[in-house]
């Protein structure tokens, strides 16, 4: 039996989706996805219940064999007083030691850069898809915008025809 493959922002089972990086698909070319956990305080996971996150600019780096997200900005609950978070806080994520070990050599080799696709919710847990990601130059940008603007164009056609 063939696997299905899995569509992008299709609604899967015990997920609940908190926040998309669009601007990540826009900037770079994403190879592989990876899933990590997140570690986080009380106050943090309140706030992203709210949906209260800003991850357009964050990555995530490799030091010391653990992996951090860098430059995400959940912001403070309100509700929290004394005992809230500080809201750009390098975050730890957690990965099994193998994968780990086989980004740390696609990043040092090949150039890539683990940026932030998506945080959700899976069954309770904080999650972060990460993308394994090659930045893409203005000429490539100006190709993507040229080829949707095309694909659109052509649907626009087929729709009139109908």
């Amino acid at each position: 039996m063939g696997q299905k493959k899995k569509k992008a922002g299709t609604a899967q089972p015990g997920r609940k989706v908190i926040a998309r990086n669009k601007r990540a698909f826009r900037d770079y070319t994403v190879s592989d996805r990876i899933e990590a956990g997140m570690v986080l305080q009380g106050s943090e996971v309140k706030s992203l219940r709210d949906g209260r996150i800003n991850f357009a600019d964050s990555y995530a780096e490799i030091s010391g064999g653990e992996v951090f997200l860098v430059a995400c900005n959940i912001a403070e609950y309100p509700q929290a007083n004394i005992l809230n978070h500080e809201p750009t806080r390098t975050r730890k994520l957690l990965l099994h030691r193998e994968e780990i070990r086989r980004l740390t050599i696609k990043v040092a080799e090949r150039g890539f850069t683990l940026v932030p696709l998506e945080i959700y919710f899976k069954h309770g847990r904080a999650k972060v898809e990460l993308g394994l990601a090659k930045g893409k130059r203005l000429y490539d940008k100006r190709d993507a915008a040229r080829e949707r603007e095309q694909s659109r164009e052509r649907e626009a056609e087929m729709r009139g025809r109908r």
